[in-house]
């Protein structure tokens, strides 16, 4: 995706800075194989640590060797008590964003998600509904697409046909720009009739047709916070366990407004 492009630049500079190469794997087709062939690969190389970027349902499922020496940080994901990993406040900027849209005089929020593997878009659809059971509002059916602006904008024409939708929390900003264009075509006004809030605040959210109202991640911090964790297990020669939480923050520009009264 694009916030793993912006995160893995964000690593290779900082551990430049640092004086240390990055060698990238990429995993072409996430499977138990690939992910197993790829950490083989890496237990060849003469590597000092790892940055794994990757759905952690396979880490989990696979049987992974590597030599004792090779400190581990998982970026993005979720590792239990496995690995040390860094993380965007899912969470917290998804729940920010719904309850923007609530403040804001909305009866509810639908919620067009990411793909069912993915974590990231798992976390975000967690805490939609979340934020909506605590504020006493119903959930709407979620709609899903794959991240691609494509997939936004085939799930935007399923939610202009819903007459009763005033605001969708799009899990990135990709889909987001999909389902504008599709509320569009259907005559849906934004803001007047729908407000729209992506998610990643990609560099071009601001110059979307309305300027995108999305969550902002820090995705260089990520990748910086990366590389401080296995520098630190490596010269302390131990691995380390938790996580970290890169703060997200709500960026509001003009896809969001309060309800037009009916």
């Amino acid at each position: 995706t694009t916030g793993n492009v912006r995160t893995l630049e964000a690593i290779a500079t900082s551990a430049a800075h640092e004086g240390y190469a990055v060698t990238l794997l990429p995993v072409a087709v996430p499977t138990q194989d690939e992910v197993r062939g790829a950490f083989s690969r890496l237990g060849e190389l003469a590597v000092d640590a790892v940055i794994v970027i990757l759905e952690v349902h396979l880490l989990d499922a696979v049987a992974l060797t590597l030599p004792p020496h090779i400190q581990v940080v998982v970026a993005d994901s979720d590792a239990g008590d496995r690995y040390t990993v860094v993380d965007t406040d899912q969470a917290g900027g998804t729940r920010a964003a719904v309850r923007y849209l609530l403040d804001l005089g909305h009866s509810t929020v639908w919620h067009l998600a990411g793909p069912e593997e993915s974590f990231a878009a798992q976390r975000r659809a967690d805490a939609w509904r979340a934020e909506l059971t605590e504020a006493g509002c119903t959930a709407p059916p979620l709609v899903r697409g794959d991240w691609s602006a494509e997939s936004g904008y085939r799930a935007g024409l399923e939610l202009a046909a819903q007459q009763d939708c005033t605001a969708v929390f799009a899990a990135n900003d990709q889909m987001a720009l999909g389902l504008l264009r599709a509320l569009h075509e259907q005559g849906r006004y934004v803001p007047e009739d729908v407000s729209v809030i992506g998610f990643d605040d990609i560099p071009e959210a601001g110059s979307f047709l309305p300027p995108l109202t999305t969550v902002h991640q820090d995705f260089a911090e990520v990748g910086r916070r990366c590389v401080e964790g296995v520098l630190r297990q490596m010269r302390h020669d131990a691995a380390e366990h938790g996580t970290t939480l890169v703060p997200t923050r709500l960026v509001v520009r003009d896809s969001t407004a309060a309800p037009r009264v009916r």
